[in-house]
């Protein structure tokens, strides 16, 4: 068994990791920090500074033309409502065992749990909402965006807590297999929300002494200091044991490091890895994304310039440069309106002053018009222009030029369902799980150990599987024309219902609770059947006394 490290050892790694994991994506940086004065000037300086900003410095001064900073929040808003609608529920559980799905208390649980996480997800004190749309900003932006989750710590509530996490802030490594599996990230704290974060129930601490003392006095407790948490897979060397059920037993390594002198303050562990990842493209040898705006840059950069060209020319249209023989005339020279200029025109009326040819403003305008379009193009503006450009088209026509964008978006789409959302329910269900905030698992899932799988039920993905149904529902109307036609009631015979009905709600997403199960349904069918036979023999009672009373009179 290898020998453990002590924890100065551990602290100095941490450090080393870090400062090598930044310097290594330093041209990456460069990159980021071109983007961010030009799309996103909020990050502006960020990346060069080393998370050291000045609180409301202006920060636009390199951004001409705002085409490509509007288009970016639009972009958010269509990954938003094509991959996680606030509004929808855009995911749902189930057990890998597809036998499972028959039994309808397996069904019920996992409705329960996927309720469960929708309503601690979108509680006003989780702030998903609001992290989300930041870590989308920062995927078309920057092309990657990270998101931290964590138990929510707010006297005595339980829940879930979600921050996005500033690209800048974070670093982080991939395994063997390309998986994500370590994060680091340096941050700022005051004296007095270090002692707040680090301080145990009983009031102890391990942080500096130099923070303790700021913290106590009244002058410098909002003096600043620097630290690193480190988040990553928990070695023999670390003291890993499967077995334990302490910190020591958990599959990642937790631990913050104070750089004032470099000491572990707090060490702890998570289940799951408590930093999705979201990235957009990732180009080979690469560990970090590459986004819509790096690949709209050159549009944006020529924009730019453009813009300043047409500003100028425009500007000259508007107030001119005059051209003249000699400076005589433009001694007392007034471009005030109303003003009388003497000396300006010959005794034949020739204008003695001209203004300089500006040239053809339009064909700026023009040239600009196409690099918007490259722009809104890139961050998926134009999939949701298509009803205010073409209002005459119908329902149908709208529907697939959508599934047509959604077609196309589907692999982008996929890395997101695959690389973040995955990560961050498996994150959600374990730490409401430490809570008890979960339901207790049926005995059948228990006995079977059974897994399980997340279906997405977002818009792209509702349209990608309806295929089938919408397919079926076509094959019925057809048929019913035919019977409309004819009388004729056999081809509706084809049609397996009780096969296609309880199909038909699962691809639209309809709960477990309101869908019968096959025993409600069968009891169902039964009382109805008895209900007509007894009708039937309601109705029939009087023939059938008739007949008796004859056949008492012959």
């Amino acid at each position: 068994m290898p020998e453990r490290r002590s924890k100065a050892e551990i602290a100095k790694d941490t450090k080393r990791k870090f400062d090598r994991a930044v310097s290594n994506r330093g041209t990456l940086e460069s990159h980021w920090e071109e983007i961010a004065r030009r799309v996103l000037p909020s990050y502006a300086g960020s990346f060069t500074n080393k998370g050291v900003t000045t609180e409301g410095e202006k920060r636009t001064e390199d951004m001409i033309d705002a085409t490509a900073a509007l288009a970016l929040p639009k972009f958010a808003a269509a990954m938003e409502s094509m991959l996680t609608p606030r509004n929808q529920t855009w995911h749902r559980l189930q057990p890998m065992d597809k036998s499972l799905m028959r039994n309808r208390t397996v069904r019920m649980y996992y409705d329960d749990v996927t309720e469960i996480l929708f309503r601690y997800r979108y509680a006003p004190r989780a702030n998903y909402a609001s992290q989300q749309h930041e870590t989308y900003m920062g995927l078309g932006a920057f092309g990657t965006g990270a998101m931290y989750v964590d138990q929510l710590k707010w006297f005595n509530e339980r829940g879930l807590r979600y921050r996005a996490i500033h690209l800048s802030e974070i670093v982080f490594l991939a395994n063997h297999q390309g998986i994500i599996d370590t994060a680091l990230r340096r941050f700022e704290l005051t004296a007095r929300q270090a002692v707040q974060k680090f301080s145990r129930p009983d009031g102890s601490t391990d942080l500096p002494k130099k923070i303790t003392d700021a913290n106590a006095d009244e002058k410098k407790c909002d003096d600043k200091f620097w630290f690193i948490h480190c988040v990553e897979p928990r070695t023999e060397e670390d003291g890993y044991d499967p077995q334990r059920v302490d910190i020591e037993g958990m599959r990642f390594a937790s631990r913050y490091v104070s750089e004032e002198e470099c000491t572990i303050v707090e060490e702890g562990g998570h289940n799951t890895f408590p930093y999705p990842i979201s990235r957009y493209v990732v180009a080979p040898g690469e560990i970090y994304g590459r986004s819509p705006a790096m690949l709209a840059l050159p549009s944006i950069k020529v924009l730019n310039e453009e813009k300043k060209t047409v500003l100028e020319q425009g500007h000259r249209t508007v107030r001119p440069v005059l051209l003249a023989h000699d400076d005589g005339v433009l001694d007392s020279f007034s471009m005030k309106p109303g003003a009388m200029n003497y000396g300006g025109v010959s005794a034949e009326g020739r204008q003695l002053v001209h203004a300089l040819p500006v040239g053809n403003i339009m064909i700026g305008k023009d040239l600009m018009d196409d690099e918007r379009l490259v722009i809104n193009d890139a961050f998926l503006v134009t999939l949701f222009q298509l009803l205010t450009e073409t209002p005459q088209m119908t329902a149908t026509e709208v529907l697939e030029k959508v599934r047509e964008k959604g077609a196309l978006l589907s692999p982008t789409m996929g890395r997101q369902q695959s690389e973040f959302l995955g990560p961050m329910i498996e994150r959600e269900i374990d730490v409401l799980s430490m809570q008890g905030l979960l339901p207790q698992k049926p005995p059948i899932l228990r006995e079977f150990e059974a897994e399980y799988e997340t279906i997405y039920d977002s818009p792209l993905s509702r349209a990608q599987r309806a295929e089938n149904a919408s397919g079926f529902m076509r094959w019925i109307g057809n048929a019913m024309e035919y019977v409309k036609m004819t009388g004729d009631a056999r081809p509706l015979d084809w049609a397996n219902w009780d096969s296609a009905q309880p199909e038909l709600a699962d691809v639209m997403a309809v709960p477990a609770r309101w869908v019968n199960g096959i025993d409600q349904v069968l009891q169902l069918r039964a009382a109805r059947d008895e209900a007509a036979n007894a009708q039937q023999m309601i109705e029939a009672a009087p023939a059938v006394a008739g007949v008796a009373k004859a056949v008492q009179g012959a």
